[in-house]
Formats: C-alpha cells, sequence, structure tokens
C-alpha cells in the first residue's frame, strides 16, 4: 500500500464511531444463528451499523489484479490490504472498527457466545477485493488464529458469491448466504472446512476478514494493535 501523509487523512466526518459500532456487534451476536453443519459456525446480520458498512465500501483502494493466479490469499501478499496504523490514521471508519473489535467488552461477547479463547491475542483485519478468476481451496484456518469473522460488503445480495463450508478437505457441503452487513464466523478447529469454489466473479467481491491471532503470528505489521493484545475480561 502506497506510503501516506498528512494530506492523505480522510478529512470528512464520519457519522458513527466506536460505541455505534459496539452497540451493533453486541446485537449481532444476540440475534446470530448457530448451524453444526458441516462444522459450528454463526451467522450473522447487520454486524456493524449501515453508514460504517457504506464508508467501509467507499474505502479507495484498488482491486489488485490477480493476474490469473489464484488457489490462496498468501499468493498475493504483495497486494493485500489491512486495518494496520497507517490505515487507521487514514481513514475514521477503519479506525472505529479496529477500536470496537480491540476493546474488552467486545472481545468478552464473542468469547462468550462462540467460546473463543482470545486473551492475549491481536486484531487483524483484511479488507479484502477479489476478481475473477478467483478461488481458494478448502482450509480451516486452525493454528494461530483463534477467531475468524468473514464480513460481507458488496455486491448487493449475490448468494453465488458466498464462501464455501466443506464436510472435510474434498467434500463441499453448502454454501454461506452473501448479504451485505451479514457474516460468517467460526473458532478455527480441524473441522473448520472452508474456501471459496472456482467461479467467474462479474464484480468485485468486497468482505473485510478478521482474525484475533496469537502471539506467534509472525507479520506483526499486518496488526492494528501489534502492541495491544486483546484483554478478555
Amino acid at each position: 500500500m502506497p506510503s501516506s501523509s498528512l494530506a492523505d487523512v480522510d478529512p470528512r466526518p464520519f457519522p458513527g464511531g466506536t460505541d455505534q459500532c459496539r452497540t451493533a456487534v453486541a446485537e449481532s451476536l444476540v440475534a446470530a444463528q448457530q448451524r453444526e453443519l458441516p462444522f459450528r459456525h454463526w451467522l450473522m446480520r447487520d454486524v456493524l451499523p449501515r453508514e460504517v458498512a457504506a464508508e467501509l465500501d467507499r474505502l479507495p483502494f484498488a482491486a489488485p489484479d490477480l493476474g490469473g493466479v489464484s488457489g490462496t490469499r498468501e499468493a498475493h501478499n504483495a497486494t493485500r490490504t489491512y486495518f494496520d496504523a497507517e490505515t487507521l490514521a487514514r481513514f475514521p471508519v477503519c479506525r472505529h472498527v479496529a477500536e470496537c473489535f480491540q476493546d474488552d467488552a467486545t472481545v468478552a461477547r464473542i468469547a462468550a457466545a462462540t467460546g473463543a479463547d482470545l486473551d492475549g491475542c491481536y486484531l487483524r483485519i483484511e479488507f479484502a477485493q477479489d476478481t475473477g478468476p478467483f478461488w481458494l481451496k478448502p482450509h480451516t484456518d486452525l493454528g494461530v488464529k483463534r477467531y475468524t469473522l468473514l464480513y460481507y460488503l458488496s455486491p448487493e445480495d449475490s448468494p453465488e458469491l458466498g464462501t464455501d463450508l466443506y464436510e472435510n478437505a474434498d467434500t463441499w457441503a453448502l454454501r454461506a448466504p452473501f448479504e451485505p452487513g451479514a457474516a460468517l464466523a467460526f473458532v478455527p478447529s480441524d473441522r473448520t472446512w472452508h474456501g471459496f469454489e472456482p467461479r467467474p466473479l462479474p464484480v468485485v467481491r468486497k468482505s473485510v476478514i478478521l482474525n484475533y491471532v496469537t502471539d506467534a503470528w509472525i507479520a506483526r505489521e499486518q496488526l492494528a494493535f501489534p502492541d495491544r493484545p486483546v484483554v478478555q475480561a
């Protein structure tokens, strides 16, 4: 991502804040639908306030050209965008979202709702823009990731763009609904196989990928607050 200066800081007033984000997340967790197949996961709606979602959707990051290469996100590490220190300084909406998920109360609510062990983890948020042809091979996120939330932005309701869930590495099970403002969440385990089946993308598929990762995460520059582990109160 290009370096920023004071001139790059978004000057627009932001019609929301950390408190509004925190309230929306709390309400979404309460209303979440818990599903057991093919593995335990949660379907959430209205995870963030609508004005926040709209601001995220308008972030001025260019969609990367994948050059026909796909299968893993790691294949394009050089063009990935994170809510890192630079992005938080430039865009108030990104800062408010990050502060919401860094907040002790939000962390405690997620842990209570899902059983995730988040104490001492670090917040990592990626702004993803997928362009076709695109696919992700089935993977579990098991390892240093303790919680995964896939929050969908745009386009409008497009069921065919949802995340694919699998019984195992070779057996497709179902597709999560892709609705703006909705999310798929799960606690990584050896059963949480998910990916994206190869299919054309007629538009840019925007989403926010949120993880809480352990201190073993090597790429500290990707973290929202690399020196501040979250506290599971």
